[in-house]
């Protein structure tokens, strides 16, 4: 609780951190919501849906990239002030681990409900209580997800320096497989399971299906010629299904598990403190 309330203050009083960061999503929402003005509700054919998506997509690669970027400086100095404070017996390495994964909860709670109110009232995506809940769902937790990455490499490199050079390739990887530029069915079976290994895949599965894997309207194919629904096209092409929706969302809610406690046992078990 010591280390939850220390954490609690610091961030506090780092506004070069937090402060900063909502602006940056105040400002990015602005932008692609201006943008991508209406995309939402526009739905009548193939590059409708591709719209909306690639909407989906840029926003959650720019800002998550962003959070987990901003991070690294951040957990980098507090792990080095720990190293002494730890060696005082003042806490152990778990309690202060996890009390700095706590205290990024409501400041990205906050960061998704500015990201989410703004973006999904400029796109005109549908206004129902399920949806909203569900888009800033997926947002809370893909940001959640990409945070702790950021702290997670921090945690297994020496310094802040290194953490972004490690991250950086994951980036990459993450971006040419989450099923935006290359649809999962379209990418060779050798390199399918990293589809499934992509947390960014994920989250777009989520974002789209539960935007619009519910329709049954009819779709205008980019022949101009071929019709078919909504919900077919997203199964056909993209392979969502909206009965699959808990099991992503557990998913994605893993990633975040994952990276939280991989940054926590590389907080307790590897120490790069220099004599």
């Amino acid at each position: 609780m010591a280390c939850l309330w220390k954490h609690n203050l610091s961030y506090w009083r780092n506004p070069q951190y937090t402060a900063v960061r909502f602006f940056y999503t105040v400002i990015i929402s602005l932008m692609f919501g201006t943008i991508c003005w209406k995309f939402g509700s526009r739905r009548g054919t193939q590059h409708d849906i591709f719209n909306a998506m690639g909407a989906m997509y840029a926003a959650v690669l720019f800002i998550g990239i962003t959070n987990a970027t901003s991070v690294q400086p951040v957990i980098s100095i507090e792990r080095f002030v720990s190293y002494r404070e730890r060696a005082a017996g003042m806490y152990s390495a778990l309690p202060f681990a996890f009390s700095l994964v706590t205290v990024e909860f409501p400041y990205i709670l906050v960061q998704s409900l500015i990201y989410g109110s703004i973006f999904y009232s400029l796109g005109s995506f549908e206004w129902t209580a399920a949806k909203f809940l569900w888009y800033l769902f997926f947002m809370y937790f893909t940001l959640l997800y990409f945070t702790f990455y950021g702290m997670m490499t921090t945690a297994i490199t020496p310094n802040h320096t290194i953490a972004p050079i490690i991250a950086a390739p994951f980036y990459t990887l993450w971006n040419l497989f989450c099923g935006f530029m290359i649809p999962r069915k379209r990418i060779p079976v050798w390199w399918r399971w990293y589809y499934w290994a992509n947390p960014v895949s994920w989250t777009l599965y989520g974002l789209l299906t539960s935007q619009f894997g519910d329709l049954d309207q009819p779709l205008l194919m980019a022949d101009g010629v071929t019709s078919t629904t909504v919900v077919a096209f997203l199964e056909e092409h993209f392979g969502f299904r909206h009965d699959f929706l808990g099991a992503v969302a557990a998913m994605v809610a893993g990633f975040c598990v994952l990276f939280a406690v991989v940054f926590a046992l590389a907080i307790k078990y590897l120490n790069f403190q220099r004599r």
